[in-house]
């Protein structure tokens, strides 16, 4: 429980980051509605991560893992479309947004013990 309880609030944090840093990208100033976001982003990078992956497979191949930052743009978006507290207005923003968040979640990611 406390893991989920880290991971969410990690998730927070790295939308609240991409929300500050990318122009494009807005989150609700709600706490409750940052939580929610990240929850929603949590379930769906969960859900379609492993099946966006499997499915892009060879272009990440010949990408060399570039087409991930699409992989990772598209799952931003869909959780602007199934929340009302994040706007993305485009693959551009959604693209950086995912390399904030990308960063964000690794570094603090890397503190959190995984007792």
């Amino acid at each position: 429980m406390r893991n989920l309880i880290v991971r969410i609030v990690i998730n927070a944090l790295a939308l609240w980051a991409a929300a500050s840093f990318v122009d494009g990208i807005q989150l609700t100033d709600d706490l409750g509605g940052v939580v929610v976001v990240a929850l929603v982003f949590g379930i769906v990078n969960a859900i379609l991560k492993p099946i966006l992956k499997l499915i892009s497979f060879p272009f990440l191949i010949a990408t060399l893992g570039l087409f991930a930052l699409v992989v990772n743009a598209a799952l931003l978006m869909v959780t602007a479309r199934l929340t009302d507290g994040l706007t993305v207005s485009g693959w551009g923003p959604a693209i950086v947004g995912s390399i904030v968040v990308s960063l964000v979640t690794m570094l603090l990611g890397g503190l959190k013990d995984d007792d």
